[in-house]
């Protein structure tokens, strides 16, 4: 299947991104066995980190968000080939929605977050448009579960400690920084880093 051509930058804070419509996901629509636990990965991309951990991992629920609807189109379209009922793709503006996105799910699902390399905006005056803010770390917090994790991971310091300082501003959260990745699978843009030689920075982020 073809790619969708989409803008690899896009300003979440555009008008068009502030106002979208968001429908607030019911699992019992979306997966096969909506009372497996969840994990919630944001700003997925093309999805493949999220496609992957669903074809191995199948006593796990696997939900992706993604600003850019046409990848999101192109991912449940592969998720609908494959048949995965443990895997869905969300359109969402994740710094505002994830409120109203995940306002269905049911207390204790959510046991897992992954936010990975999450696009930095360099350029000083576009430092507002990154996407981890209070508003989505208060989000991850009202629907993740006692026993769940995050995990950050960002090719770039200045926003590995941005995000960081966001979640431990919450005082809800202990940090472990790690070496290595302790998820199995890797996203695409972790293993071109790792094939560079660059660092990765990783954070697991445990609630107390």
């Amino acid at each position: 299947m073809a790619r969708a051509r989409v803008h690899q930058h896009v300003n979440p804070l555009a008008k068009y991104f502030r106002e979208l419509p968001v429908e607030p996901l019911d699992p019992e629509d979306v997966f096969d066995d909506a009372s497996l636990p969840l994990h919630l990965d944001i700003g997925c991309a093309r999805g493949r980190f999220i496609l992957e951990m669903a074809r191995i991992e199948k006593g796990w629920n696997f939900l992706g968000v993604e600003i850019r609807e046409p990848l999101v189109d192109d991912a449940n379209k592969i998720r609908d080939d494959e048949n995965l009922g443990n895997l869905h793709y969300g359109f969402c503006n994740a710094t505002f929605d994830l409120r109203e996105l995940l306002k269905d799910v049911p207390e204790g699902i959510l046991k897992a977050v992954t936010i990975q390399f999450p696009d930095p905006w360099f350029k000083k005056r576009h430092a507002k448009r990154r996407m981890v803010k209070g508003s989505m770390v208060r989000s991850i917090l009202r629907h993740l579960a006692d026993d769940g994790t995050v995990l950050l991971q960002t090719d770039v310091d200045f926003v590995a400690e941005e995000m960081l300082g966001e979640f431990l501003r919450t005082g809800e959260f202990e940090m472990e920084k790690l070496d290595e990745n302790p998820i199995a699978v890797k996203t695409e843009r972790e293993i071109a880093v790792e094939n560079k030689g660059l660092p990765v920075y990783r954070y697991l982020l445990r609630r107390k």
